[in-house]
């Protein structure tokens, strides 16, 4: 189906871009400069700068990010790491991956991790605490800080959806002793394939996670420990150098067209805002998502209107066999995941196509 409203549309994007993108990814064909080279020493620099951190490393994704930052912070079998079910799978697979045991609290009214209910979590095994930034919002940082403090437990960022955005002045991902982005091409700032960084102010940490991302390599010949290929490459290091210049922009369009939904929508008995930002918060609402009584008619009411929406984790990750996780109960988790829909929310879109998309919610509710 050709959507008369995408949830994303990389074609725009790329006609905009076009001159630019193709000579950065000339130039680096070109040189033959592939891998670990100028263009990924010039992107971590671009990125630390944005997130006013010391140091930046680019890595092959998200979940690698992660993965590496809580091995780089000793997490390992026997460890527990304390983290939400409202999230995209990669946040509980990392601490898996390491070894070390998920720990599930539930979320509050604002989709993110509810910091009232960590202490309660908190076993002698527990070494970490994984807050989610979900859909450009960064979590209650004052109150997870205040409780890591106490407990001397590690701080490791899953701000992959909440690049740019602030709470109380600070960056997402600047907070904890590590900070993970994801650039996977739906993202604010998008690759052509996947990549990640991560970002700190700890030496020590930038420097395992530089060798832990290349097979342990510290010299051509030197390997000091035992790594992993989970290289940014060079490409996509240019193609995210061009999209950069554009960031401010896109985080400033992304937020005329949530206050063009919030506007409309609002109006609307049976749909229930996102949380905006407020005098500690600067949201840059990478998903627009609202709860909607109704949800899966709306969902398809929409479809046969060729807008495209997302219903994320319609089951509970708390909720699938597979994943082993049932012990937690998630009440207010297991409710959002009922009724939440990400409606588009791309720089891309027009005011017409927004206008389109809130007529035909209004028509669906018979407003």
């Amino acid at each position: 189906m050709t959507y008369k409203v995408p949830f994303v549309n990389y074609k725009d994007q790329y006609k905009v871009l076009k001159i630019p993108i193709q000579k950065a990814i000339s130039r680096v064909l070109s040189e033959g400069q592939l891998i670990l080279r100028e263009d990924v020493l010039e992107f971590e620099k671009n990125l630390a700068k944005f997130v006013d951190v010391k140091y930046a490393i680019g890595v092959a994704s998200g979940t690698d990010a992660l993965m590496l930052s809580l091995r780089a912070a000793g997490i390992g079998p026997g460890a527990e790491v304390i983290t939400v079910a409202h999230t995209f799978l990669a946040s509980i697979a990392s601490i898996v991956h390491t070894g070390a045991t998920p720990v599930l609290v539930d979320i509050g009214d604002d989709y993110l991790m509810d910091a009232r209910l960590i202490e309660k979590a908190i076993t002698k095994r527990t070494k970490a605490i994984m807050p989610v930034h979900l859909n450009g919002r960064v979590c209650e940082m004052d109150a997870i800080i205040k409780i890591a403090k106490k407990y001397r437990l590690s701080i490791i960022e899953d701000a992959c959806q909440a690049l740019g955005a602030s709470f109380k002045g600070k960056r997402a991902g600047s907070f904890g002793i590590a900070g993970c982005f994801s650039f996977y091409p739906a993202k604010i700032l998008g690759a052509y394939g996947d990549a990640g960084a991560v970002v700190t102010n700890n030496k020590r940490i930038y420097e395992r996670i530089r060798l832990y991302r290349d097979h342990g390599r510290k010299t051509k010949d030197k390997f000091v420990c035992y790594g992993v290929t989970s290289r940014l490459d060079n490409i996509q290091a240019a193609v995210l150098n061009v999209k950069f210049k554009y960031i401010n922009q896109w985080i400033l369009r992304r937020k005329m067209l949530a206050r063009l939904y919030a506007k409309e929508l609002g109006k609307i008995k049976e749909v229930t805002l996102p949380p905006f930002p407020d005098k500690n918060r600067d949201d840059v609402f990478q998903n627009f998502v609202i709860r909607a009584k109704r949800r899966d008619e709306l969902k398809a009411y929409l479809t046969e209107q060729r807008i495209e929406t997302i219903v994320s984790n319609p089951i509970p990750l708390n909720k699938q066999k597979a994943l082993k996780l049932s012990q937690f109960s998630l009440p207010k988790t297991e409710n959002f995941a009922s009724d939440v829909i990400s409606l588009p929310m791309i720089p891309e879109l027009t005011d017409r196509q927004i206008q389109y998309v809130m007529k035909q919610i209004r028509t669906f509710y018979h407003i």
